[in-house]
């Protein structure tokens, strides 16, 4: 196989560790925990993995032996840059236990437990892969493990290759399956063990023992790095405002992140809209705000960023959404009707016809582009796809009807011309920065420390990230401290509770604190590409929201 030179470089890498995982390790077990909600109803669902304590590991001369056990990893859910090193330091780690163990991965994610699809993972093959982006090293899928026919199908091949342990490396939901999955195997007594690494490049699987998600510095400082392109690009050509929306349905972390980092015009924040209760009109009012005034001072250039699930976090959004679904659920007489007319001007004013007042006049109101993708584009369940809407035209429509208002009242004097962005994919299989080659690799080591201690239903926890690596504090928090009941698909699910950006929280804080500097003058910072090697402030600092949030 070919592979560049960067590639060829970056396989000499060695990952660093936490002192406490470098040789021998103690595990220190702290106080018995539980759910941070809903703790009866989550204690009667996993009686056997509920209130385990929090684990930390610490550096011991007393080595000791272990026999060779054998492993299973699952990749679930959407690529996150990192991935491979998780598999690298599982490896290397039960090979320090043991140079017997075996490691056997599951193809194309958790369907390929059910399917029984694997392959052994041995040094040869993994040699590629260490440091690189991507899941391609046995691919991922979004199978969920959520019914006792999986988990047995599933046992039957661990069963048959004599693996004691699984690892599944997912973000929130993926790793509520596996919490789900280690309480079954425990009830049975299967007498395999279950363990979790955090993976999530939107950042909303966080928490006081889960400081970051692995994959999100890499995308941000990938978003972050063209985001300072474009602004270099716009304060050269000064004739465009550029809308960039930014991957992160459920919360704003990227947007938050990628802000911070580069220091934009505008940076909406989904969760402040939600609290503020604004509107859509008041969004595009704040926006077409800060375009005047900058165009009063001759600056008709620009660049915002929009959250990829901002219209779930409008309230008058979200209520038509919820009507639409509704009002045109398959196999519903209205959506037999809508279905009908084969000229959307007249679809779109039957849907006008059957919304409530309020609704129906926020519908009107959208660019007929977002009107038909919120009515012809669902989803399995019959509802909205809302990230199939593309958030940063509909405000662009928006903004510039607005602003041709503002220059018809005499107060908007310059040109608006847009351009439209949307960065996602971009980042998901980047080559890891220092930052998540190393803390990734951790993880793994962590996880596979968890196996040769015995444990089950845990998720591999790094904290610390702040400090040079040599400093991090490694241990095990049990999956079911961070649940709560939620309602999915109608009924009541034990899950882990996502992270939203906290507006009490350091980060906002310092975005709300210079967003008015920001918005008017050109403030701009350009990070540039992610770099290996070179000063360590350069190439090993974490993300802003970290250094913000660590700071004492």
């Amino acid at each position: 196989m070919t592979i560049s030179a960067l590639q060829q470089a970056r396989a000499q890498y060695q990952p660093k560790l936490p002192k406490s995982l470098k040789g021998a390790v103690k595990i220190v077990e702290g106080a018995a925990t539980e759910s941070v909600a809903d703790q009866a109803e989550i204690k009667e669902l996993f009686p056997n993995t509920y209130g385990m304590p929090l684990l930390t590991f610490e550096a011991t001369d007393a080595a000791t032996s272990v026999d060779p056990v054998n492993v299973g990893v699952i990749l679930s859910g959407g690529q996150a840059p990192g991935g491979h090193n998780v598999i690298s330091g599982i490896f290397d780690g039960i090979k320090k236990l043991n140079a017997d163990s075996k490691l056997y991965g599951f193809l194309g994610g958790p369907g390929g437990l059910v399917d029984h699809k694997y392959m052994e993972i041995t040094a040869d093959y993994l040699e590629g892969y260490r440091n690189t982006g991507g899941f391609d090293i046995i691919g991922s899928g979004r199978t969920k493990l959520e019914e006792e026919a999986q988990f047995d199908k599933g046992l039957e091949i661990l069963k048959a290759l004599n693996i004691k342990a699984l690892v599944i490396i997912g973000g929130d939901d993926s790793n509520t399956n596996a919490c789900v999955l280690a309480e079954y195997y425990a009830a049975k007594n299967a007498g395999v063990q279950v363990v979790g690494c955090p993976k999530t490049i939107d950042g909303d699987l966080k928490n006081e023992m889960i400081e970051t998600s692995f994959g999100f510095d890499t995308a941000v400082k990938v978003y972050s790095e063209l985001i300072g392109n474009i602004q270099r690009d716009a304060n050269s050509a000064k004739k465009y405002w550029h809308f960039i929306k930014l991957m992160g349905r459920s919360a704003s972390h990227i947007g938050l992140e990628a802000g911070l980092q580069t220091q934009p015009n505008i940076t909406l924040i989904s969760e402040e809209v939600a609290e503020k209760k604004q509107t859509l009109g008041e969004i595009v009012d704040y926006m077409a705000g800060i375009i005047a005034k900058r165009a009063a001072n001759g600056e008709n250039f620009g660049v915002a960023l929009i959250p990829e699930g901002l219209v779930e976090f409008v309230p008058e959004m979200k209520a038509l959404i919820a009507e639409l679904n509704d009002l045109l659920a398959e196999g519903s007489e209205s959506e037999a009707k809508f279905k009908s007319y084969t000229d959307k001007a007249e679809g779109r004013a039957f849907v006008s016809s059957i919304l409530s007042a309020d609704s129906s006049k926020l519908y009107n109101s959208l660019p007929s582009l977002i009107a038909d993708q919120l009515t012809l584009d669902r989803d399995p369940h019959g509802n909205v796809q809302v990230s199939l809407i593309e958030t940063e035209k509909l405000l662009g429509e928006m903004v510039k009807t607005r602003l041709a208002e503002l220059k018809a009242e005499g107060k908007y004097v310059g040109k608006f011309g847009t351009q439209f962005h949307f960065f996602g994919y971009e980042g998901r299989c980047a080559a890891p920065s220092n930052f998540d080659a190393d803390y990734c690799y951790s993880l793994g080591y962590t996880a596979s420390v968890l196996i040769g201690s015995g444990k089950t239903g845990y998720m591999s926890s790094v904290r610390n990230t702040t400090a040079p690596a040599d400093e991090w504090i490694a241990g095990g928090v049990p999956v079911t401290m961070m649940m709560n009941m939620e309602k999915r698909h109608g009924h009541m699910k034990p899950v882990i509770q996502k992270a939203l950006v906290e507006l009490d929280g350091a980060p906002f804080k310092y975005l709300a604190a210079n967003r008015e500097k920001w918005a008017v003058e050109t403030s701009y910072l350009y990070p540039g590409p992610i770099q290996y090697w070179g000063p360590s402030e350069v190439c090993d600092r974490t993300t802003v929201t970290l250094q913000l949030e660590q700071t004492k």
